[in-house]
């Protein structure tokens, strides 16, 4: 049986607005590394493939396109590149993925910011880019503006891609050149001969000269090749537009199905995608799948601590994902089950930290083992490795262009 993945988002207390208030939560140490470095630890413990890390260019806020003034919900966040970072010399196999926002963040600051990461983690980094939801977050600039969605807008995920379908098109931009940017250097470019005095063969680090809609770049990265030559790219892709996204960059598309059947449009959807973007056999796109989960061994108290938390914070607590309320075996049945439909994996959301990332890694993780569906080793050291992904080589020196 092939194995599943599994990765967890990291956000906060957990993604519940009320989890802050959990008994067993830490909110006073959430600006601190060591409360990180405890939650990636424990997902290490438990095999995941990866953790991804949120992040955002304005507060927390409780509406998808509109800042708010609430007082009673987490606000406040580290950067999740400079967090990871800091989290990749103290972990040894799990794969690291910072979320950046790419509307408002130059390409070569990404670039060089996650390839120093895949150096720091020895060839465990990721990136989730996102495009900005929030008109607001230019303000933080003062460079241009953004299309302000409305209260209708965001009841549609299509109508949400429709309304930033240019801030996609500029996300595509940011992605290849990135792409480029990391392959600027050839793997063997650092010479490092003292003999001669040579560090460095020059023939062999190359400007990318990308010159797209929205912008130029030049190049080359002043970061060597990281490690694993191209660090994974993820995207989350609720519609058409961000399907394109992903089917013309990621590694890895994390959809967001709320039943089996939906898992099976939106995997269709996507490969549709896919297929427009003729992306080569030699390519491959892990697909992944989001849930947010609540969970506990006894049966009912899931879904009794949930009700509790909305309680807590006077509303029903929805997501864009499936929220599941049960137990690590009834959440195993559910995975197994939709696997069928063609996902390769899993990215779970904790309702609240660290209750449901410890009932995943010590609970969904054995349970999963005992079925023979997850693995009960480390079997590669690098993200690529884990998710079964090829090792690219560098486009120039496939194309021998010169610098």
């Amino acid at each position: 049986m092939t194995h599943l993945h599994l990765a967890v988002a990291l956000d906060g207390t957990g993604w519940h607005p009320a989890a802050w208030r959990e008994p067993d939560a830490r909110p006073a140490e959430i600006l601190t590394a060591r409360y990180w470095a405890d939650l990636v630890l424990e997902a290490e413990r438990g095999l995941l493939d990866f953790v991804t890390v949120e992040d955002t260019l304005g507060l927390q806020t409780s509406a998808f396109h509109r800042p708010d003034d609430r007082t009673d919900h987490v606000r406040g966040r580290l950067d999740a590149v400079l967090l990871t970072a800091a989290l990749a010399p103290l972990t040894s196999r799990i794969g690291l993925v910072p979320t950046t926002n790419v509307t408002h963040t130059e390409p070569f600051h990404l670039a060089i910011g996650i390839a120093s990461l895949d150096h720091a983690s020895l060839g465990r980094a990721g990136w989730r880019p996102q495009i900005t939801s929030r008109a607001a977050d230019a303000a933080h600039f003062g460079r241009r503006t953004t299309p302000q969605l409305t209260d209708e807008d965001v009841t549609d995920s299509e109508l949400i891609a429709a309304r930033l379908r240019g801030l996609f098109g500029e996300a595509h931009e940011v992605v290849e050149a990135v792409r480029r940017l990391w392959d600027s250097w050839e793997d063997d470019a650092v010479i490092r001969d003292t003999a001669t005095g040579r560090y460095l063969d020059g023939a062999k680090v190359h400007h990318v000269d990308f010159e797209g809609e929205h912008f130029s770049v030049r190049g080359p990265s002043i970061t060597p090749r990281p490690p694993q030559g191209q660090p994974v790219v993820t995207v989350l892709a609720h519609a058409s537009t961000p399907y394109e996204l992903a089917a013309a960059g990621a590694d890895v598309v994390f959809v967001t199905p709320q039943s089996r059947p939906d898992a099976v449009a939106r995997l269709g959807a996507f490969e549709r995608a896919r297929q427009r973007f003729e992306r080569p056999a030699a390519e491959p796109i892990r697909a992944f799948a989001d849930l947010v989960v609540f969970l506990d061994e006894e049966p009912g108290r899931a879904a009794e601590r949930k009700q509790r938390l909305d309680e807590a914070d006077g509303a029903v607590f929805g997501s864009d994902a499936l929220v599941f309320t049960g137990t690590p075996a009834e959440l195993a049945d559910l995975l197994l089950d939709w696997r069928g439909t063609g996902l390769d994996g899993f990215r779970l959301r904790p309702g609240a930290l660290p209750h449901d990332l410890t009932a995943i890694t010590r609970g969904l993780v054995p349970e999963l083992q005992r079925r023979g569906a997850f693995r009960t080793a480390y079997e590669a050291d690098t993200l690529r490795g884990l998710l079964g992904l090829p090792r690219p080589a560098s486009r120039y020196a496939r194309a021998g262009a010169e610098g």
